[in-house]
């Protein structure tokens, strides 16, 4: 969520503006929504779980944005969008 709201990375005279996590805003949690965590009972073995939504992230986000502005965001991150 962080990489679609805020996470840019800029370069100035082909070099890496961020140093550091001082001059790249990461998401904080008090930006974080709610999440609510349903756990399914299985016997399979257990995976890893976190991965799977880092890709519809972005998309659901842009969806939302969408649905409450009526404004199309097609470039990550969106809070520097000028979409």
């Amino acid at each position: 969520m962080g990489a679609a709201l805020s996470g840019a990375i800029t370069l100035k005279e082909s070099q890496v503006e961020q140093s550091n996590f001082d001059s790249y805003q990461v998401l904080r949690i008090d930006d974080m929504p709610r999440v609510e965590v349903h756990v399914v009972p299985s016997s399979d073995a257990p995976a890893g779980v976190g991965e799977p939504g880092v890709a519809p992230i972005g998309p659901a986000v842009a969806n939302a944005v969408f649905a409450a502005t009526s404004k199309r965001h097609r470039a990550l991150p969106f809070l520097t969008d000028t979409a």
